[in-house]
């Protein structure tokens, strides 16, 4: 089977979604012996870092030679992709299902002529007829459907985080790639780009600490940032906190936000409003902190503390900060 895997970057930088596709990629399809690999770089990227790639199951790894990938647009990368994956001779093309993705996958399922099986949260059960079976969240996270997948050509794109990246491999060979694709096929451009400083991105997290309107205030965040900068954490916090102006809307998680699924979502102080559990409610371990014992979050919640968040919090950030220092 030849795959082809499409791995994000941004600024030189190999995304962390582009180590999980690969990594997906390989832990779905590693039963099959004449698996082969081939990995598409969004852009240009350190040729060390882009190498690494074959830690995680990649056989080879195509570096666009010219800069016209480097910033994404979407119909020139797709038009990269559909390059690609005619000259990889792919059955299977691979990637992750976040903002670049999804703006990806239905054109090239289109284009390619082949199915699609888009955001689903598990490595596909292969039977013997060469079909797959794969499962994705519905219904705003409140249920999970299976789906039966086939065709000739196929296309899988996965959540983020939905699979640890395993080292299973060495580094293997960076190639330069001559893609055909002209600047003048873009039909969108960027007229400004704002960058937030210095946090995690939330897409990208592993941890997540969130703040609703228990917390009071602006003023008083300094406590959900002091207790996620000890856990290597991203902040984020439900939809009122955002409409009233107290944190930013890009860190704004729910059903009408972003949709996350880190390893630990922590809740403070958020009553658990069916919206908001729609973005999070995919989350590994989630624990809610609440003074309303009756909150709902605690109905879905993995641990739940009864409290004052001014009382818990900093009891919790000197707690984890000592077991750091040893």
């Amino acid at each position: 089977m030849k795959i082809l895997v499409y791995a994000e970057q941004q600024d030189g930088h190999l995304k962390k979604s582009a180590v999980e596709a690969v990594s997906f990629a390989r832990q779905s399809f590693e039963s099959r012996g004449d698996l082969n690999i081939t990995v598409l770089l969004g852009g240009q990227v350190d040729t060390q870092a882009a190498a690494e790639l074959g830690l995680y199951g990649a056989n080879s790894v195509w570096m666009p030679a010219e800069s016209i990938l480097n910033s994404f647009e979407v119909h020139l990368h797709a038009l990269a992709i559909q390059q690609a994956l005619a000259e990889s001779g792919a059955e299977v093309l691979v990637m992750a299902h976040t903002y670049c993705g999804k703006s990806l996958v239905p054109r090239l399922s289109v284009a390619w002529d082949a199915v699609l099986a888009a955001g689903v949260n598990s490595p596909p059960e292969c039977a013997s007829d060469g079909s797959w079976k794969v499962y994705r969240t519905v219904y705003s996270n409140k249920g999970i459907a299976s789906y039966s997948v086939s065709g000739v050509r196929r296309i899988l794109s996965f959540l983020p985080n939905a699979l640890k990246p395993v080292e299973c491999s060495s580094p293997c060979t960076v190639f330069p790639w001559n893609t055909t694709v002209n600047s003048a096929a873009a039909k969108t451009r960027s007229l400004e780009l704002q960058k937030v400083q210095g946090k995690i991105p939330l897409t990208e997290a592993e941890r997540v600490i969130s703040g609703g309107r228990g917390l009071k205030g602006p003023e008083h965040w300094h406590l959900i940032e002091d207790l996620a900068e000890v856990c290597d954490a991203a902040t984020a916090c439900s939809k009122p906190v955002s409409d009233m102006h107290w944190r930013s809307h890009d860190e704004h998680v729910g059903q009408t936000g972003i949709t996350i699924k880190p390893d630990l979502y922590m809740a403070v102080g958020i009553s658990g409003a069916i919206q908001h559990l729609a973005g999070v409610s995919s989350s590994k371990t989630i624990v809610a902190i609440n003074t309303d014992r009756e909150a709902p979050f605690f109905k879905v919640a993995d641990y739940g503390v009864v409290g004052d968040a001014f009382e818990v919090l900093p009891q919790l950030t000197q707690a984890i900060r000592r077991l750091r220092k040893g």
